[in-house]
């Protein structure tokens, strides 16, 4: 098909500007960096208590070279990580250890991905954008569960972003809540299992496309995660009518055989460079 001046118009604007938040970006980030080495005097730095315990345990402060060190301000500074570490530390202190451990992950798939990626673009090229993204809908997602309590009411949370090898953020979210859960209540809270297609097809969808763990083990040696013909991760996991607690602090999910009442699906997964139809179930 071929383009109009108008559309290779708007794409070279769009690449343009792209480039100039990236280049303005690392330009405030270098101003930043510049005032905090042009400004250790005002910033206090030597009387740091770690830098003093440096230079007396070393003994010789001429060996330290020219030292910048940045305060807590410093977005991702150590300083600044070490503070949220004794936040942390002080809501496991007055509250106990969390009641949910929520993961969140950055799909490349989302609309709001694909609509801004130019042509031949991959999502990993725009990691502006996919932070932009994952950073949006993570207030939402924390707004539905502190705000709407769809989990009860909350005491208090946290969460930390990383990236993965692969260049897709997600975020661990630690949420303490004012009514704890009890182990007979764990299932109302978390599913291992395949949803019903019929009645809610969208999950369904979601679920086969982003939460399938494998092939894996005998079936596909190739995989990352199999050693010596068995997972690492230890799937294929156990059929379960319910939920068990006690496995060191690690319940087994419920997951039903499919005589039980669970449900199988059949997906295509390439092994070995063949596309292959397989046949899955709450495992």
């Amino acid at each position: 098909m071929v383009r109009t001046a108008a559309v290779n118009h708007i794409l070279q604007c769009r690449q343009l500007f792209h480039q100039y938040v990236v280049d303005m970006y690392a330009k405030i980030e270098s101003e930043r960096l510049s005032f905090l080495h042009y400004n250790q005097k005002k910033l206090r730095a030597d009387e740091y208590i770690h830098l003093k315990d440096s230079i007396v345990n070393d003994g010789r402060a001429n060996n330290l070279g020219q030292l910048m060190i940045l305060p807590a301000t410093s977005t991702g500074s150590p300083r600044h990580m070490h503070e949220y570490t004794q936040d942390a530390m002080t809501y496991v202190r007055n509250h106990g250890r969390a009641d949910l451990f929520i993961t969140f992950t950055c799909n490349p798939k989302w609309q709001e991905i694909q609509e801004e990626l130019m042509e031949d673009q991959a999502p990993s090229d725009r990691h502006d954008l996919l932070a932009r993204v994952l950073r949006q809908k993570l207030i939402k997602l924390v707004n539905i569960i502190t705000k709407s309590h769809v989990f009860g009411p909350t005491r208090c949370w946290m969460y930390s972003i990383e990236w993965q090898k692969r260049g897709l953020p997600h975020a661990h979210i630690l949420v303490w809540l004012k009514n704890k859960i009890k182990a007979d209540q764990i299932d109302s809270v978390i599913s291992a299992e395949l949803p019903d297609p019929e009645q809610d097809p969208r999950l369904f969808e979601i679920i086969i496309k982003t939460m399938i763990h494998g092939p894996c083990g005998s079936i596909n040696p190739n995989s990352p995660c199999t050693e010596n013909k068995k997972c690492t991760k230890r799937y294929p996991k156990q059929l379960l009518h319910d939920t068990e607690t006690g496995d060191e602090g690690y319940p087994s999910y419920r997951r039903k055989s499919s005589e039980d009442g669970g449900i199988k699906a059949k997906i295509k997964m390439r092994i070995n460079n063949f596309i292959q139809e397989i046949e899955i179930d709450n495992k």
